[in-house]
């Protein structure tokens, strides 16, 4: 649920960025001599405020995550011996919005520390890097890589990423070769920021809170509560009041939820549309995903501690009142939990994963407890509708294991992630599309009575309700058969986001680009080609982490006309900033700022993200750029655009200033 949340939000909402560098990190280094031979080098990293920088124990993946602080130590020569592993401070561990788990982070000032063992006398200088990316409220930076030299003789100060070093004639060489020279920006205005709507999350959160009415663990709470206060209060108005009062106070439980979302700043929701994301983490919530199906089966439950609900049922007896009535509102939040914790964790998971802050988290949450606390308000004011409410029975069942299976098919989404960004080849498109074909089938056989779970009872006939729902499970999985072939039909754009690419495939395809479109990985054979063809160039700068970037490519690229237009009209070169597949021996370099500041280019990652911000001044993505050959721009550049129309119009005036020039 957590990516289809992420999913429906992503396109409702247009997140564009001004064109921007940010350098938000400063990295300091030094050396303490303990004893005789016994080193402890010392890593400062300074952020400025509102950026964080992550915990060594957060791993790389494909979806939304931080990217984890690593550091390397170059020893070939075997002349000095690490002691232990790397040291980080205790940080600031809290509950991560994004990713529904804890995230261990680090902001304003850490220091990393790393004991070593002198081997051989004449060591002089230890090398060492740190691979690492930071984030703020708003966005998340590519990552990136600093070098260290450290001295052993000048135990103060030495290199870090604020210094100059000194690099080769070759290394300027290259520096230099990555500024391709743009020319037009006079023309051209930069794309301005969209804000998000919190309607759109709020109504998003709403669904969700009537998708979580429907379970067995609130549904037959409704009548049983209403009929409690109309009937037990001393007059009808007081019972009234304290029905809307239960309702108000559900509403309100559930905005308290967020509220400590505010108070820290390292929860509020972080653009990822460039990062390496963590496997491993992928991993665990496929895990949790599962567990959360096997649950909703009815195999077990998943409840709160009963002492808490306990807790809170004794003081809605003793206190009574107002006071009274808010406790039996949290009571039910508690009890109620085994339904609605999977709902609103994805909730929460989908919601925080674009930009809006704490407050785009207070209205999903919002709009979460409003849809539970209508039917006690409304059912109230209007008690002759009790009587039309289905009995309590199967049925609700029925929903708690149709969720389950909506859960499963889900939790295999995260490990296609890992699956995508580690290339295993484990999880290629058709795998995928089949397994979500086996629990089509599954689910069809359990709402046609085929198969049973534990808490299922036997069924004589067959509702309409299950009849029409396994009508259109079957017909999902019929959408879902082309999906296996290697024909035009494949492309279930229905699914966009959720399949791996077309590319990625058990089929051999010519073309390894998004949409099976033949994309440039490098810009240097993507111009050449151009030149060629005579053709305009659009260069997509991309990631494999980047949420918005396959939005656009199976959204608004699979669009027919936005589809012709790169095709035969363009020249696609897709750059992917976050790639860590390391770069030939030959072509790694040390990139040197304007500012003196070094920058180690060892992976194909470091390259095009170095080349994005030279060259364009932004390190955001998507990032869309159209040139012609001779390094002129076409138009202005863009970013996530989710309006097909509006993408179609920039890329057709980008062909018009082509053929003027």
């Amino acid at each position: 649920m957590k990516n289809i949340l992420l999913l429906i939000i992503s396109v409702l909402f247009s997140t564009t960025l001004f064109s921007q560098i940010f350098e938000p990190i400063k990295w300091q280094s030094s050396v303490k001599e303990e004893s005789e031979g016994l080193y402890t080098l010392y890593f400062e990293a300074t952020l400025d405020k509102g950026w964080h920088l992550y915990s060594q124990n957060e791993v790389e993946t494909e979806d939304i995550a931080p990217t984890a602080t690593e550091f390397t130590f170059y020893n070939e020569d075997k002349e000095y011996e690490l002691i232990g592993k790397t040291t980080e401070p205790k940080g600031i561990q809290k509950f991560d919005k994004v990713f529904e788990m804890d995230i261990k982070y680090f902001e304003d000032k850490v220091v990393f520390t790393q004991k070593i063992k002198k081997i051989a006398p004449s060591l002089a200088t230890i090398k060492a890097e740190v691979f690492f990316g930071v984030c703020d409220d708003e966005k998340c930076l590519p990552p990136d890589v600093v070098e260290f030299t450290l001295n052993l003789s000048n135990q103060l100060t030495t290199a870090n990423n604020e210094g100059t070093s000194t690099i080769s004639a070759e290394d300027v060489t290259k520096s230099k070769a990555l500024d391709i020279g743009v020319k037009g920006w006079e023309k051209y205005p930069r794309e301005e920021v969209k804000d998000q709507s919190y309607v759109k999350i709020f109504i998003l959160g709403f669904l969700g809170g009537l998708i979580a009415l429907l379970t067995p663990c609130v549904f037959p709470m409704i009548p049983l509560t209403v009929s409690f206060f109309t009937k037990s209060a001393k007059n009808k108005k007081r019972g009234l009041f304290n029905a809307i009062l239960y309702g108000f106070f559900i509403f309100m439980i559930y905005i308290l939820l967020s509220i400590p979302f505010h108070l820290l700043d390292s929860l509020d929701p972080e653009i990822l549309n460039n990062i390496s994301t963590n496997v491993i983490l992928n991993i665990i919530f496929f895990i949790v995903f599962i567990v959360f199906a096997i649950s909703f089966f009815g195999y077990f439950e998943i409840t709160l501690p009963a002492s808490w609900s306990n807790k809170m049922d004794d003081k809605a007896t003793s206190v009574g009142g107002t006071l009274g009535v808010f406790f039996m509102a949290l009571t039910l939040a508690l009890v109620s939990f085994s339904c609605t914790g999977p709902i609103l964790g994805s909730l929460l998971g989908g919601s925080l994963s674009s930009d809006g802050g704490a407050m785009q988290l207070s209205f999903g949450m919002g709009g979460f407890g409003l849809a539970l606390a209508l039917p006690f308000g409304l059912f109230a004011l209007f008690p002759n509708w009790l009587n039309s409410l289905p009995k309590s029975g199967g049925w609700l069942n029925t929903v708690k294991v149709v969720l389950g299976f909506i859960e499963l098919a889900l939790a295999f989404k995260f490990l296609s992630n890992s699956d995508l960004v580690e290339h295993w080849g484990v999880l290629k498109r058709e795998i995928f599309i089949g397994i979500w074909i086996i629990i089509g089938i599954g689910l069809i056989l359990y709402l046609f009575g085929k198969i049973r779970f534990p808490h299922d009872t036997p069924i004589k006939n067959l509702s309409k309700a299950r009849i029409g729902l396994g009508i259109l499970t079957l017909a999902f999985v019929i959408y879902l058969l082309p999906g296996l072939s290697n024909t035009a039909f494949a492309n279930l754009k229905l699914l966009s986001g959720f399949p791996p690419p077309l590319f990625y495939s058990i089929y051999e395809k010519e073309a390894h680009g998004p949409l099976g479109l033949n994309a440039y990985t490098d810009f240097e054979k993507g111009l050449s080609a151009a030149k060629k063809e005579n053709k305009p160039i659009m260069i997509d700068f991309t990631g494999w982490a980047c949420v918005n970037c396959r939005k656009m490519e199976e959204q608004v690229w699979s669009h027919p006309e936005v589809m012709k237009m790169l095709k035969e009209d363009y020249i696609l070169i897709s750059l992917y900033v976050d790639d860590r597949e390391k770069l030939e021996e030959k072509e790694r370099f040390m990139f040197l700022k304007e500012s003196g500041i070094t920058k180690s280019i060892r992976t194909v990652g470091d390259k095009w993200a170095t080349f994005q911000t030279l060259n364009f001044e932004n390190n955001s993505q998507p990032y869309y750029v159209l040139l012609d050959s001779d390094m002129n721009l076409l138009n202005k550049t863009t970013a996530y655009t989710p309006d097909e129309n509006e993408y179609i119009s920039w890329l057709q005036l980008g062909l018009e200033h082509f053929k003027n020039r």
